[in-house]
């Protein structure tokens, strides 16, 4: 960590201990709730102090995996800004108020309205390019995905010429042709946002991806990628999150998706029953299928129902919060995860390139910042509040009783 980010942490009250020691998992909650708030921080700083000034290209580096397509830097600015706006917007979304926590989303706050202009502002240096080879769709999603989440701070305060560069680079994706797979869910990302910000969306790309997605539905809260069944976390990285979000749009759109919505928000409660089960007693899970380079980004989907506050009944809050917090525990303080000047490095567990695939380069990374959805719950929430709790591995590894799983129906 730079000695100008502990800085920043100390000012405002954050504890940069819980980021540079191992604890036991019997910590308050408030302590919890610092080591996720200074995590977040730690990995967003440097992309967000780069672009505000118009250096993210500058300062960057772009590290690729051995077998990359080419050198990534066409694509991979756009890759790191949408990613992390992404998983960061709920926590911003909060607002400032008088706490230290209230006072730094403050400062991060203003910094991402202004990487939002520099990002989108085609004389600025840090200018993204949105529309050039297939890559800048899904992450003008991950970026479109940020507004939906966070529009009272990343939308309504832009000024209107700021806002209009928006709309013209996400309607400038329009030239890329979606692959038949979760790839469609972009394209309906994107529309989702324009729906929203009443920009004139396109809605045959919106029921487009959400009919082929009631198709490649499995059953047992699982979607193939397109017709293909994928032992991975795409359902977590892409697909689940975004079907909720495009229909939760539609819905307060007024375009009745209400049926579909809780379909899939009941198919999104049992997919994120599975992962919580699937942490083990050690906070670690299975290096399963593409993209594990994106780390606990795996476990979006989880954070994100435990956001909305629709857990199943049978996983208790305060074991997802301690379930993920040693997972992102063990992965932020491995060795290397970070190289000296505190930019992401390829890797799992660690600084690991080999396990990047072609598509892989720095800016890919930042997904990671999905598991911090669960920021966006105020800390007066019970998630926040309620004591330890071992999550199902923790339990039943020690003799403790679980409840029996039970696949869903449709």
């Amino acid at each position: 960590m730079t000695h100008q980010l502990k800085y920043i942490l100390i000012v405002f009250g954050i504890s940069v201990l819980t980021i540079n020691k191992t604890y036991s998992q019997e910590e308050t909650p408030k302590q919890v709730r610092e080591f996720f708030v200074s995590s977040l921080i730690k990995i967003g700083d440097p992309v967000l102090t780069a672009l505000g000034k118009n250096e993210l290209k500058k300062m960057m580096p772009v590290e690729k995996s051995p077998g990359a397509w080419d050198d990534r830097t066409h694509v991979t600015y756009l890759e790191a800004f949408g990613r992390l706006l992404s998983g960061m917007a709920p926590w911003l979304e909060l607002g400032t108020d008088k706490t230290p926590e209230g006072k730094l989303r403050a400062k991060y706050i203003l910094l991402a309205q202004k990487c939002i202009h520099n990002a989108t502002n085609p004389e600025s240096p840090d200018f993204m390019n949105f529309n050039n080879d297939k890559q800048p769709l899904v992450d003008a999603a991950f970026f479109a995905q940020a507004l939906i989440r966070a529009p009272e701070q990343l939308w309504e305060p832009l000024d209107e010429t700021t806002k209009e560069n928006v709309i013209k680079a996400l309607k400038s994706t329009r030239v890329i042709k979606p692959y038949y797979s979760n790839w469609l869910l972009f394209s309906g990302m994107i529309e989702a946002a324009l729906l929203k910000f009443e920009a004139g969306a396109d809605m045959m790309r919106l029921d487009y991806p959400l009919n082929k997605h009631k198709e490649w539905y499995l059953g047992d809260g699982m979607y193939g990628d397109g017709p293909d069944f994928h032992w991975d976390y795409y359902n977590s990285f892409v697909i689940q999150p975004m079907i909720l979000d495009i229909l939760k749009v539609m819905n307060e759109k007024g375009v009745n998706m209400k049926k579909d919505y809780e379909m899939a928000l009941k198919r999104s409660k049992r997919y994120a029953a599975i992962q919580e089960r699937l942490i083990s007693p050690e906070g670690t899970y299975p290096p399963i299928g593409r993209s594990l380079a994106y780390r606990f980004g795996a476990f979006q989907l989880l954070s994100q129902i435990a956001l909305w506050n629709e857990l199943p009944n049978e996983v208790n809050p305060a074991q997802v919060r301690s379930a993920l917090y040693a997972m992102v525990k063990n992965q932020i303080n491995a060795s290397g995860t970070f190289d000296e000047n505190g930019w992401l490095q390829i890797g799992l567990f660690g600084h690991q390139p080999n396990i990047g695939e072609g598509y892989i380069s720095t800016g890919s990374l930042y997904l990671c910042s999905e598991v911090f959805l669960i920021l966006g719950l105020p800390s007066t929430d019970a998630f926040w509040r309620e004591p330890y709790q071992p999550w199902t591995q923790k339990k039943i590894w020690s003799g403790q009783k679980i409840p029996i799983d039970h696949a869903i129906k449709n």
